[in-house]
């Protein structure tokens, strides 16, 4: 092809694409480009995203071509495509799936390699050989089923992503249905994307599906595909998650939308350790251990029943001793779910080898258009140090504590001030992430606060009481990221944040996405920033998120927020 000014990609030899924000063709090329292709910097005009390996394996393992991937590229690109591309793309996404894991019989495993040479190759790698067992023939060894993880973990390193069809244990029966109306008595239907993300990882009960992640954004109801999974397979199941308020509320979801009755799902947490053929439990009670000399006791809870189904929730924080633990279960089926399959720690490579590749994703923008998640207008309102004194006590400190000092910027709360004041009737939360920043906001504004030492009775309660609006306004510390249902919830004014972290912006605008039942419908997302700091830096990291997803952001000076005689005094 020849130049074609009117395209907005950039296609670069070393798998770069710049994509031109202000290019009439942008929303759509976007949308095309981010199922194989990963948002790496968002400044104003020009976006950079990078086609990964893994970026690539995602996309073949979710029925992606190399041919549809060169397709896009082609579609959108100004200049004609490197030459390297094509072939390095096509070779890339045809290493998955050339190795893969079979069952010979209930006791032993194979890994094939149609291709003899590779096979070769792999058999001699020092990571690789110490898990194969006996030579069948010149394109199969015989694998010991307990290295089943550990192998699928190795082969993304060495580059060829094992397709897994050895198929898992059925696990003990559980007859299950869904209800058509709730047990609260609310009529219920499944969303057709929530039934289809069923079904995708599902598979009709074929091998090729039982492991997988599906990506959703919050409050398109997650846990409700965790539940049309469950009842495709009804089988036992256990359901790992972040707290335990997610744990009551998955509960309830559970016994509420099911056939399933309270005696059939337990808790397993720090308070109430019970097991029944559905278990609901936390992954601070799975990783606990007394003494760090000591294994994890709690890591029995995966063999205490005959378990057809693991559900991980928020498989983006799966904790590191998880992994070794989910290292050896993969003869069991497993379910990720997720907003966001960016790690913080860069283990999306396990998450893909244990927990099984991206098998289904929706666009947040594209559930927004349809009315399922609430539209949002995102907004940075950036705030300066309120004297010399702060700014000096700034200049000569380390660079963690520079960090805290911009995050705790006390003139953040007269911006706080203002915005609770033009959403005094609607249904605001502030979140951040230090406790002296948040219990002076509780104080100053007689407002109800949560962190992570407020007892469960009490945070259910308080989670009620805004739920019914007799608490309009809550202060949330960390423990607002993380799946709790607030439906209602409209504002959200973020007033510090874990330095750049990409996954905890995800979590925290879905706090106010879920779909408004009464007032305005629209969700406002609000983070305070204060200028010519580190803060700043790691907030742009931040806003990569909202990018990815479509959102744009407005940037705000506070003194377009507070009036003048506010921002004096």
């Amino acid at each position: 092809m020849t130049f074609d000014p009117a395209n907005p990609f950039i296609v670069q030899g070393d798998r770069s694409v710049l994509v031109e924000v202000d290019n009439p063709k942008y929303a759509a090329a976007r949308d095309a480009l981010a199922p194989f292709a990963e948002l790496e910097k968002s400044p104003e005009h020009i976006h950079t995203y990078r086609i990964s390996n893994l970026s690539l394996w995602n996309a073949a393992a979710a029925g992606f071509t190399a041919a549809e991937v060169l397709a896009v590229l082609q579609k959108y690109t100004k200049f004609p495509i490197p030459q390297n591309l094509p072939l390095d793309i096509t070779e890339t996404v045809a290493r998955y799936g050339r190795v893969k894991l079979e069952r010979v019989d209930e006791k032993a495993l194979k890994l094939v390699c149609a291709d003899k040479p590779l096979m070769a190759e792999l058999s001699r790698q020092k990571k690789l050989k110490d898990y194969l067992g006996e030579k069948l023939d010149d394109v199969s060894f015989a694998v010991d089923p307990a290295y089943r993880g550990v192998l699928k973990q190795m082969l993304i390193t060495l580059g060829y992503p094992a397709e897994d069809i050895a198929g898992y244990t059925e696990g003990a029966n559980l007859p299950m249905k869904l209800r058509e109306t709730c047990a609260s008595g609310v009529p219920f239907k499944v969303r057709d994307y929530q039934r289809e993300a069923g079904d995708v990882f599902h598979a009709g009960g074929d091998v090729r599906g039982g492991s997988g992640v599906i990506v959703l954004p919050c409050g398109a109801g997650k846990t409700i595909v965790g539940i049309v999974a469950m009842c495709l397979l009804q089988k036992n199941t256990l359901v790992l998650t972040t707290s335990i308020t997610a744990v009551k509320q998955w509960r309830r979801e559970i016994i509420d939308k099911s056939t399933l009755t309270e005696d059939d799902v337990k808790e397993y947490t720090g308070d109430t350790k019970e097991i029944g053929p559905v278990t609901v439990a936390t992954y601070q009670i799975i990783t606990y251990r007394p003494d760090k000399t000591e294994d994890f006791p709690h890591f029995g809870l995966f063999d205490k029943r005959d378990w057809g189904l693991i559900v991980y929730d928020e498989v983006h924080l799966l904790p590191a001793p998880v992994f070794r633990v989910t290292a050896t279960i993969q003869a069991r089926r497993r379910l990720g779910l997720t907003a966001t399959l960016i790690r913080e720690d860069g283990r999306e490579g396990d998450v893909f080898s244990l927990i099984g590749p991206k098998k289904y994703d929706v666009p947040w923008r594209e559930l927004e258009t349809k009315g399922w998640i609430a539209s949002a207008s995102c907004t940075e309102i950036r705030v300066a140090l309120p004297d010399d004194s702060n700014r000096m006590a700034y200049a000569v400190a380390d660079h963690r504590a520079k960090y805290r000092i911009a995050s705790e910027n006390e003139a953040k709360d007269e911006v706080v001030a203002e915005l609770l004041a033009r959403y005094h009737d609607q249904r605001v939360i502030i979140i951040g992430q230090y406790l002296t920043q948040l219990r002076r906001m509780s104080d100053r504004f007689e407002i109800p606060i949560i962190t992570g030492s407020t007892g469960n009775a009490e945070r259910e309660e308080l989670y009620g009481k805004f739920r019914t609006g007799e608490v309009r306004h809550l202060v949330l510390s960390k423990v607002g990221n993380f799946a709790i249902d607030l439906p209602d919830a409209n504002v959200l004014i973020q007033v510090s944040g874990t330095f750049g972290s990409r996954q905890e912006e995800a979590q925290r605008l879905g706090r106010i996405l879920r779909p408004k039942s009464s007032g305005d419908g629209d969700a406002h997302f609000y983070t305070l920033v204060t200028r010519d700091t580190r803060e700043l830096d790691f907030a742009h990291h931040r806003q990569m998120f909202l990018t990815e997803q479509g959102y744009s952001y407005a940037i705000l000076d506070e003194r377009e927020v507070v009036p003048p005689k506010s921002a004096a005094g």
